[in-house]
C-alpha cells in the first residue's frame, strides 16, 4: 500500500481549473411513486458521487466543476434524501445501491468510477457486491470503514457503542436532528469558522430528511460490513480511500491490514472533499488517470 500522498498529474493539475460543464437536474422514477433526483454535467468517461448520511448532490459542487470538463459527473439525491421522494421503505443502503444500479441503467452508463462519501460508500459498494467488480473501474471511500461499528478494539469503526447509540437517540426529533448535526459538523466534519449560513446550508441538507428517516439510514448504516466486498474492490481494480486527519493513524493502519492495495491519503475533517478542492481533486483526478 502507498501512504505517502503522491504528487498530481498534469491532467489532475488542469481539473482544479477546468471550467464545469452545465449540469442537468432531473429525476427517475426507480418504483412506482419514487423518484430520485439527480444531475449529470459534462461527457466523457463517468464518474458517480454518492453523498452520504442525509445529504445531497449539493456538497459535491467543487467537483462538479472540476471534473465535467473532461467526464460524465453523475450524481444524485438518494431516496429521501434532498429533493428525492421520501419513502417510508427502503431507507437503507441495500435499496439505495439498487436505487443507483437503476439510475445508472437508465442513464446508459457502464463501468463507472465510484466515489462515496460516508455513508454513500455502503450504496458504492452494495452496488459492487450486486453487481460485480467489473461493474466499476474504479473505487473511491471518502472517510469511512468498510466496518462502521464492530466492538473490536482497534478496528477503524465510527465510534464506541455507547456514542453511537446517543448519536441514534439524539436524532428521533426534528430538534435533536438539528442540534446533533450542527455539532458534527462543527466538529468533525469542518475546520473552517462555522458560520452562520454555512450551519443554515448543512442543516438545510440534513433535514430534508425526516427524523424516522435519519434515525433508520444511521441504524442500517452502523450495522452494515462490507469488509469483504471492499477485499474484492482492492484486489481487482484502482480503490482509494481519502480519511479525516483526526484518526488518520488508525485508518492507515487498518486499511494496511486488511486492503493492502489501496492507496490512502489523509487530510483536513470528514467533509474535506468540499472545504479543500484544491487538494483532493488531484487525488481523484489520479484515480481517474488510473482507472483508464
Amino acid at each position: 500500500m502507498v501512504c505517502k500522498k503522491r504528487l498530481a498529474s498534469a491532467v489532475a493539475a488542469a481539473l482544479i481549473v477546468q471550467a464545469g460543464a452545465a449540469q442537468a437536474g432531473d429525476y427517475f422514477e426507480v418504483e412506482p411513486g419514487v423518484e430520485i433526483y439527480y444531475e449529470s454535467a459534462g461527457a466523457g468517461p463517468a464518474v458517480v458521487l454518492v453523498p452520504g448520511w442525509t445529504f445531497t448532490t449539493e456538497v459535491f459542487e467543487h467537483q462538479i466543476n472540476a471534473l465535467s470538463g473532461n467526464h460524465r459527473v453523475i450524481t444524485f439525491d438518494p431516496r429521501s434524501h434532498g429533493r428525492s421522494t421520501v419513502t417510508l421503505e427502503g431507507n437503507n443502503y441495500t435499496t439505495q445501491g439498487a436505487d443507483m444500479a437503476k439510475l445508472l441503467n437508465h442513464l446508459g452508463v457502464e463501468k463507472p468510477v465510484l466515489v462515496g462519501w460516508s455513508f454513500g460508500c455502503l450504496t458504492t459498494w452494495e452496488f459492487i457486491k450486486v453487481n460485480g467488480t467489473d461493474a466499476a473501474a474504479a473505487h473511491m471511500c471518502i472517510d469511512l470503514s468498510p466496518t462502521p461499528l464492530t466492538g473490536v478494539e482497534g478496528d477503524w469503526v465510527e465510534g464506541g457503542v455507547a456514542d453511537i447509540a446517543a448519536f441514534y437517540q439524539a436524532v428521533q426529533t426534528a430538534q435533536g436532528h438539528r442540534d446533533v448535526i450542527n455539532w458534527y459538523a462543527d466538529e468533525v466534519m469542518i475546520e473552517q469558522d462555522y458560520t452562520p449560513e454555512l450551519a443554515q446550508w448543512i442543516v438545510d441538507q440534513s433535514t430534508a430528511s425526516p427524523p424516522w428517516v435519519a434515525s433508520a439510514l444511521l441504524a442500517a448504516g452502523m450495522f452494515s460490513n462490507y469488509m469483504d466486498v471492499a477485499k474484492d474492490i482492492d484486489a481487482s481494480m484502482p480503490s482509494s480511500f481519502v480519511v479525516a486527519d483526526h484518526w488518520a493513524e488508525t485508518a492507515r493502519s487498518y486499511i494496511g491490514a486488511n486492503l493492502p492495495n489501496s492507496q490512502v491519503d489523509a487530510f483536513g475533517g470528514h467533509m474535506m472533499f468540499w472545504e479543500y478542492p484544491e487538494t483532493f481533486n488531484p487525488i481523484l483526478a489520479e484515480l481517474l488517470e488510473d482507472a483508464k
